[in-house]
């Protein structure tokens, strides 16, 4: 029998104590009648803050440094995601919309020094990563180009709007890097050239480096924005990813509304709405392909000249979690169909074993499933079965750690990667959120 007594660290080791998230903790502890799901969620949902986040404040505003956890480094995605789920309660505390402003506003200082970087050092340091055939900078720990790590700033700086009313985060600094982020995006098109980005590493692992001179491989324009590497942080065999440009899409939809609603910066809310125009009609021109036993699918890669690559990454954006960046409705007729395809063994990297079914991807290989790609599932879920069925999963394949893993053996979960990933555990939390408002009757059953 599992040992139900917590994981987290002492309270005097806990990097940053919410009340209000220690209150949620103690409401759901109440309501959750599966003692091990109740355990699981009062371990993973205040991971981040426990663990990862570094709070200051730097010119008499809030500014945090958010580590991934067993790496010491922010990246602009993890970090974006890992706070998220305290948005409904950052309202009701002061020191905890602190925090997630000053998560905004660091997001804000490391687009400014490079658009083009997914994650940063907490200041000038030496990295791993220096000797990457890119344009290195101290204050980099990578350097690998990827949409999402542009869209998730805005889509935290939204939602942190819509949940607290604050608009204070959008200063000079902020709307100077979403002008860069919304530069890079076109430049990026391709129109006028390749632009300036290129990666390469010498590495044994082809998705850790970019092919043809670290530029990718070739694409025929058609309004999509290349993405040198996916949200796994693997390259992209063909540089359109599709879930990635829909991801663009939504985050440049929320900077149109903040820049008319809060900023009265007219111009610049119609370039945001005219590059959503365009990425929403070279979507639907280009990255819906035939797949040849499912038909019509969003494809997760194409190039523009009819090639496409027909599989989906458990991390997001991917094709699976449409719904949840706000792409489309669970209830889309396309998004089923290719949901559909997601989830069966068509998806070259689904896999179901004796410990459970899911989502993995290249970055640690065949046969391991990630609980992201699973929590993620029952985000998107509309069936109380197929939810139930994930908490299952996720119940029995944590190893007896009480926390989520980055991915974990189809037939052995306690052959798992990455013991401290905050990201993960974080995002476990708001499925339990999001089921105690949605679906409350699964919380009270006695064992799931």
């Amino acid at each position: 029998m599992t040992d139900l007594a917590s994981r987290r660290p002492p309270v005097d080791r806990r990097k940053f104590v919410s009340e209000a998230v220690e209150a949620a903790i103690a409401r759901l502890s109440g309501t959750i009648a599966d003692p091990e799901i109740a355990w699981l969620f009062a371990n993973c949902f205040p991971n981040t803050l426990d663990t990862t986040v570094r709070y200051r404040t730097a010119g008499g505003k809030p500014d945090t440094f958010v580590v991934t956890g067993d790496i010491d480094a922010m990246w602009l995605r993890d970090s974006a995601a890992q706070v998220w789920p305290f948005l409904p309660l950052a309202r009701e505390e002061r020191k905890l919309r602190d925090l997630i402003a000053g998560v905004i506003r660091r997001q804000a200082a490391c687009i400014l020094i490079d658009p083009y970087a997914n994650a940063f050092n907490d200041g000038p340091a030496q990295s791993p990563w220096g000797g990457d055939l890119t344009d290195m900078k101290p204050e980099l720990h990578e350097r690998k180009y990827e949409i999402d790590s542009l869209c998730y700033p805005v889509r935290l700086a939204h939602g942190y709007w819509k949940a607290t009313g604050d608009a204070s985060v959008f200063d000079d600094a902020w709307r100077g890097a979403m002008h860069l982020a919304v530069a890079t995006l076109q430049e990026q098109q391709r129109t006028g050239g390749r632009g300036p980005y290129r990666f390469q590493r010498v590495s044994a692992v082809p998705y850790d480096t970019v092919p043809l001179g670290g530029y990718g491989n070739p694409t025929r324009r058609c309004g999509l924005v290349h993405s040198a590497f996916r949200p796994s942080d693997d390259a992209c065999v063909y540089p359109y990813l599709v879930p990635s440009n829909m991801f663009a899409v939504v985050a440049l939809r929320a900077l149109e509304e903040i820049s008319r609603a809060e900023l009265h910066d007219a111009p610049f809310a119609g370039r945001c709405a005219s590059l959503a125009d365009e990425l929403t009609e070279a979507l639907a021109a280009a990255a819906v392909m035939v797949h040849p036993a499912r038909g019509a699918l969003w494809a997760y890669e194409v190039d523009g000249f009819g090639n496409a690559l027909f599989m989906d990454d458990a991390n997001v954006p991917g094709l699976l979690a449409l719904p949840y960046i706000g792409w489309c409705a669970p209830g889309d007729e396309r998004y089923r169909a290719t949901r559909a395809f997601v989830l069966s063994d068509d998806n070259p990297y689904f896999f179901r074993g004796s410990a459970a079914e899911g989502i993995g991807g290249p970055h640690v290989g065949l046969d391991m499933i990630w609980p992201m790609g699973i929590i993620v599932r029952a985000l998107t879920a509309t069936d109380e079965g197929e939810i139930l069925r994930c908490l299952q999963m996720l119940k029995a394949t944590h190893a007896g750690t009480g926390f989520m893993h980055e991915s974990f053996h189809k037939d052995d979960p306690a052959n798992y990667t990455r013991g401290w990933f905050a990201w993960a555990n974080t995002l476990f939390g708001e499925l339990i959120l999001r089921l105690e408002k949605e679906h409350p009757a699964l919380l009270r059953r006695p064992a799931v």
